[in-house]
């Protein structure tokens, strides 16, 4: 996009009212962080930093001071895409926001930046006349408000008076429950621009999913994190809170964040179908690049202790990374489809993890699966359950995952370094955090019988 004059934006913001901009980029879990700046500043470029340490800040607030961030904690930039300069829906009063890059001192990619890294690898697909597509389908659940952390969330009161219970996947009646939220919230991401495919209410009460039609990676996770951002701040307006968490609730559906994924060429056809329709090898390699390497980067696709939780038996949530024709219990999924819209549904990850960090992740292991030829399993036979499988090929709980991800010269090769070493430095402080925590579980059992 071309760079708006500082007359095209002072016209734009005098159009609107708009007083402040919110100067924000995506931190390591995808939480919006950043400063607020004046809008008139805004328009007349003015230089902004921020702390290299804040795109590697944990979910509890406090920073890894690794080797491998100086003591100095120097300055980074924060440079505006203005193609995604928009008015804030979510603000009491005009204002707008524009998501931004991190960029060092000296103009190179800041390597902590998530939103960088889904950008380098993009550019290894454009290096080789390639551009994949992707479409990712988010889960969360709306709950009543949590005031005491200890107590489990609790459905919200419905227009019926009671909380919705129960499991109704599918349920149009339900989907109308909460309309006074899902009308401001759906005229909300209208005006961002962030491209609904279809909302559906899920298996779990007040459990919702929506589908982000297809496009450019980057794009697509800008569309992805604008999404999160304003259903909880819509939803605190509603006296509710949007729940992104990958199980929420004991016993309740696990949310997903399914990644669809094709490549097509300089000519737009898709790399995973031959000329006569049929499969390629192209999609086998991918494939097999999937399960090769997301076992040493199952961390990024299950970022937090909770994620783990979803990983159960005969719920449509993973244990493996066995693949099949239209098959939900496999952790790689192929769609019914023509030629033309023949992808891969990667299924690992949790609504909690962040999109730039998972579609990075999930493209450069298919990227890599074909630059090296590697060959998949044998897919399962139709009709196959992935869960009677011996293998496990997914980490059942944090500190493995951690310690596989750490210790992987392959995921240091795809990834960076650099961010492998920042990024598992932010999950170990965060693992400290938990075990410093005494849960109910602890003093349920423990305290009567120990």
């Amino acid at each position: 996009m071309t760079t708006p004059t500082r007359t095209e934006l002072d016209a734009f913001f005098q159009q609107h009212g708009v007083r402040d901009v919110e100067c924000l980029f995506p931190d390591v879990s995808g939480y919006p962080r950043g400063k607020l700046m004046p809008a008139a500043q805004f328009a007349a470029g003015a230089e902004l930093r921020i702390a290299q340490a804040i795109p590697m800040q944990c979910v509890t607030g406090d920073y890894s001071y690794d080797p491998i961030f100086p003591d100095a904690d120097p300055d980074v930039r924060l440079v505006p895409d203005y193609s995604t300069l928009k008015l804030s829906p979510w603000s009491s009063v005009p204002r707008a926001f524009a998501i931004h890059d991190c960029l060092e001192l000296d103009g190179t990619p800041c390597l902590f930046s998530a939103r960088a890294l889904l950008q380098q690898v993009v550019q290894r697909y454009t290096a080789q006349g390639l551009q994949p597509v992707v479409a990712p389908e988010i889960e969360f659940y709306l709950t009543a408000p949590c005031v005491d952390p200890a107590q489990a969330l609790q459905a919200p009161q419905a227009r019926n008076g009671r909380a919705e219970a129960g499991q109704s996947a599918f349920s149009l009646n339900m989907l109308n429950e909460l309309a006074p939220f899902w009308n401001q919230f759906r005229d909300a991401l209208r005006g961002l621009g962030v491209q609904a495919d279809t909302w559906i209410h899920e298996v779990g009460a007040t459990q919702y999913e929506i589908n982000l039609v297809h496009g450019d990676p980057v794009a697509v996770a800008d569309q992805a994190f604008l999404f999160k951002y304003v259903a909880k701040e819509i939803a605190i307006q509603h006296g509710l809170n949007a729940v992104f968490m990958a199980k929420p609730i004991a016993g309740a559906s696990g949310s997903s964040m399914h990644l669809h994924q094709s490549v097509v060429d300089t000519r737009g056809r898709n790399i995973f179908s031959t000329e006569d329709g049929t499969e390629s090898a192209a999609l086998h390699h991918f494939i097999g690049g999937l399960q090769n390497y997301i076992p040493d980067l199952t961390l990024i696709f299950a970022p937090f202790v909770n994620s783990y939780r979803r990983f159960v038996r005969g719920s449509q949530a993973p244990i493996n990374l066995a693949w099949g024709h239209d098959n939900r219990t496999s952790g790689l999924r192929i769609p019914v489809s023509g030629a033309a819209a023949r992808r891969v549904e990667n299924r690992v990850a949790g609504a909690d993890a962040n999109p730039y960090l998972v579609i990075a992740a999930s493209l450069a292991a298919g990227l890599a699966g074909m630059n090296e030829k590697l060959s998949p399993s044998a897919p399962l036979a139709l009709g196959a359950n992935a869960y009677k499988l011996d293998t496990h090929a997914l980490a059942r709980s944090f500190l493995p995952a951690h310690e596989q991800m750490s210790s992987s010269d392959d995921a240091r090769r795809l990834l960076g370094d650099a961010f492998v070493t920042g990024y598992c430095a932010v999950k170990g402080l965060e693992y400290e955090s938990y075990l410093n925590e005494i849960s109910a579980w602890e003093r349920r059992f423990l305290l009567p019988q120990v």
